[in-house]
């Protein structure tokens, strides 16, 4: 497939295109700076931009694709920058526009009603620590949900640099105990199936170890 990448050059973005590659995937890279893209490919195809500011960059790397993988992200920061939300509000016009109907949103668990499941300390975390993060999160999700798109929402639990396993569950309901963790090449591996997969197509789901 021939697949766009957002928020490319972050630890989940990263993990996507490598896995992509290894699949045979052609992929484009959407990114601020690309030098922070520590992958080198002759499938691989960089376009530099601001997911908030760059309309028509967005479009250039929306169109001709098979699919869309959104994985932006603040990193580290407690602030949200409106990144989710305005992401959203340009990609999915341009999706529409160009008739790239499959969008794979990569969010975080606790957004929405996520957060009913969530154990107690994770739970408080979100209210206490994340709540512009999560309220924006949930605004992207909210432009997604009323796209018309064949969207998948993930909601990983909190991520971590270890090694893709495989053995990871999913859900749209999961039992949750303690600090629930999950690898970012755990997530990248899942997002990646479900560009075939349409067991979750327009609904959330939840990933954790």
């Amino acid at each position: 497939m021939n697949l766009v990448v957002f928020g490319a050059s972050g630890g989940t973005g990263q993990e996507i295109i490598k896995q992509a590659l290894e699949q045979g995937h052609e992929v484009t890279a959407f990114v601020r700076d690309p030098t922070k893209l520590q992958i080198k490919d002759s499938r691989l195809h960089i376009i530099e931009g601001d997911a908030l500011k760059d309309q028509p960059s967005i479009a250039m790397a929306i169109a001709g694709k098979d699919a869309i993988i959104c994985a932006l992200g603040v990193a580290n920061s407690l602030k949200s920058a409106g990144l989710i939300a305005g992401g959203m509000a340009a990609i999915v016009p341009a999706a529409r526009k160009h008739d790239v109907r499959r969008l794979i949103l990569i969010s975080a668990f606790g957004v929405g009603e996520s957060s009913r499941n969530a154990p107690l300390v994770p739970r408080l975390m979100y209210r206490l620590l994340l709540g512009d993060i999560y309220r924006d999160k949930n605004a992207g999700e909210d432009n997604v949900k009323a796209s018309g798109l064949d969207w998948t929402i993930i909601h990983p639990v909190m991520l971590t640099t270890g090694p893709r396993t495989g053995t990871y569950r999913s859900g749209e309901r999961l039992e949750l105990h303690g600090i629930p963790r999950v690898s970012r090449a755990d997530v990248a591996h899942f997002a990646l199936a479900q560009l075939m997969d349409k067991t979750f197509l327009r609904k959330t789901v939840a990933i954790s170890m």
